[in-house]
């Protein structure tokens, strides 16, 4: 299992590409520096989909995935969207087959109740999941992950004036729906 560390600040001048080959040669330090550049803005992607701990368990498995398919990825320098294309379909795939489960009635007697911070923090991820993709998942990476809009435009590729764009219309949108929540 990958550990989760302090990711390094990754700039958008950032050439991914020789990293990518270095990984695909089989160097470990290679594929651990694309874990380390990429793992907060695939969480953020996968929050913006599932639950916390499902999300956890799924970056674990789009890394797994990586590895494993790593060489099947025809533009070196693509990565960044090619990752979060690789999160966003195991987060589509996950939820499939959550919904095609029998429900199951909960242990009420065994389960702790929910403190009032993990009450709020799934409200606020629930309000943030209701906006459009292109938001959701830049602001999952901002509001969440704590990126900074030159690193999110890196991580997927999107041009810093797009990321820009995003963010504003993201927290536009997301401004009243907090407010109904009773936010200020």
């Amino acid at each position: 299992m990958l550990s989760v560390m302090e990711p390094p600040r990754v700039e958008v001048g950032d050439d991914v590409a020789p990293v990518v080959e270095a990984a695909r040669g089989g160097d470990a330090s290679a594929f651990a520096d694309l874990y380390r550049r990429f793992s907060r803005s695939v969480h953020a992607v996968l929050l913006g989909r599932l639950d916390p701990e499902e999300a956890r368990e799924a970056a674990q498995e789009v890394f797994l995935t990586v590895h494993r398919k790593l060489g099947e990825l025809q533009d070196a320098a693509a990565f960044g969207p090619w990752v979060h294309a690789i999160a966003r379909n195991l987060a589509v795939s996950r939820l499939r087959k959550l919904r095609a489960r029998p429900v199951e009635e909960p242990l009420r007697d065994v389960a702790a109740p929910p403190r009032d911070n993990d009450e709020l923090r799934e409200r606020v991820l629930d309000v943030l999941r209701s906006l459009p993709e292109a938001y959701r998942e830049t602001l999952m990476m901002r509001l969440v992950e704590g990126l900074t809009g030159p690193e999110i435009a890196a991580a997927t590729g999107l041009a810093p004036a797009s990321v820009r764009v995003n963010l504003h219309r993201g927290m536009e949108l997301l401004r009243p729906l907090l407010k109904k929540e009773g936010w200020r």
